[in-house]
């Protein structure tokens, strides 16, 4: 497999690898530089589990390939907030019990991250949009829409 040299930032961290022209951006996180946070899902870009900020838009790293990885400003969950000083829509989602099972939270969390860092006051319907790449099993929603409404109250007043 042909080799490819990528330069990106992820999470405001340089990095130079080298990799296999057919890794995708998920497998680079998660097994290149050791942030498991962002999930593999379906593989197929229908789950929205692995959702990263890729140079100012929302994508599903699982169709990212190596090449388009060069030059890129990337933001994985690790980037929005830690546990020991979590980000507020991180706190809304643990105070309103939107993390049930946990395994779809981080891409959530980012798609919300993106969302309020363009749109800080949406309606429900903006956040239902804003969320729609991301799918849970786990509940009806309800709770993840109310815990971004939460993180933009105290966002933003």
């Amino acid at each position: 497999m042909k080799e490819v040299n990528i330069n990106f930032k992820l999470n405001g961290k340089e990095y130079n690898l080298t990799v296999p022209s057919n890794l995708t951006l998920l497998q680079i996180i998660r097994e290149k530089i050791g942030l498991t946070g962002t999930k593999r899902g379906c593989g197929k870009g229908e789950c929205g589990a692995c959702t990263v900020i890729f140079n100012g838009k929302t994508v599903t790293s699982c169709l990212v390939l190596a090449p388009k990885v060069d030059g890129a400003d990337i933001t994985t969950v690790e980037g929005i907030g830690t546990f020991e000083n979590p980000h507020p829509i991180q706190k809304a989602f643990v105070e309103e019990g939107a993390v049930q099972c946990g395994f779809c939270t981080p891409g959530f969390v980012v798609s919300a991250y993106d969302l309020l860092s363009k749109n800080p006051h949406p309606t429900e319907d903006d956040i239902r949009e804003g969320l729609s790449g991301n799918l849970c099993r786990c509940t009806g929603y309800i709770k993840i829409i109310n815990a971004v409404k939460k993180a933009s109250e105290e966002l933003n007043g």
